[in-house]
């Protein structure tokens, strides 16, 4: 009978497979979310990845700023006359001021300055230049007239030059200024101007016009010649009397 009911009545089967089965699905669980985890660093590491190439790209092209170029345009001559006997000359041109600022990607804010016009670092005549804007990507010109005389010039060889056919003069100047970039960087630049101007004497004509670069020391050494040549000048006058010299500094003279 004992043999009967435990036949009728046999052990329960442990659960083992719904055991398994659990345990398989916390490991699946657990692989979804590495693989979540190792797709967001992907996704995080492409981000930056990219904000690396755009910011990079962005300091070379755009967050980068240049120098503008400053020289003239077009040179129209009005009139121009010159003695090689005396030696002389007097001339009047129109010409341009261009201010380019197509290199930069923000607007270029420049004071007041002047360009000063040359004869072997004797000063022939000065324009000025009022302060304005170059916008970004553009170029600026203004209309300017000049006018020169080689009254300034003393101790030269300008007598030969003009017997030669061909008057060579310079113009040299220097812009100070700021690039604003999207309104938000601002950043000094200066810039130069370095011109020279070949006239036809028989023809009274243009004859050639070429404008380089100029660095500060440049600059600044064409400054330093102009005033050496001044000085040269009037240290070479004959030297004046008391009454001269009050009189040209516009002084009563003294009574004898």
């Amino acid at each position: 009978m004992a043999e009967r009911t435990q036949q009728a009545y046999p052990s329960a089967p442990a659960n083992h497979g719904y055991q398994r089965s659990d345990a398989e699905s916390l490991e699946n669980a657990d692989e979804l979310k590495r693989k979540k985890k190792i797709k967001m660093a992907i996704y995080i590491g492409i981000f930056v990845v990219f904000q690396i190439i755009v910011i990079t790209t962005m300091s070379l092209t755009v967050m980068k700023v240049k120098t503008p170029r400053f020289r003239l345009g077009n040179i129209n001559v009005q009139s121009f006359e010159s003695a090689p006997a005396t030696p002389s000359f007097d001339t009047k041109f129109t010409t341009q001021i261009k201010i380019k600022n197509s290199a930069n990607w923000g607007s270029y804010k420049f004071n007041a300055a002047n360009v000063t016009f040359q004869y072997q670092g004797a000063t022939v005549g000065v324009i000025n230049i009022t302060k304005g804007k170059a916008g970004w990507l553009s170029t600026i010109k203004r209309n300017v007239e000049v006018s020169l005389n080689s009254s300034g010039i003393t101790g030269s060889n300008l007598s030969s030059e003009l017997s030669s056919g061909v008057l060579t003069l310079n113009s040299v100047g220097r812009l100070n200024g700021k690039v604003a970039i999207m309104f938000i960087m601002k950043k000094k630049k200066a810039t130069n101007m370095n011109c020279t101007i070949a006239f036809d004497v028989a023809a009274k004509t243009l004859k050639s016009l070429h404008c380089k670069r100029l660095n500060r020391a440049a600059h600044e050494a064409a400054l330093i010649g102009v005033k050496v040549v001044e000085l040269e000048s009037w240290v070479s006058r004959p030297p004046l009397s008391l009454v001269q010299v009050l009189v040209s500094d516009g002084l009563p003279c003294p009574t004898i």
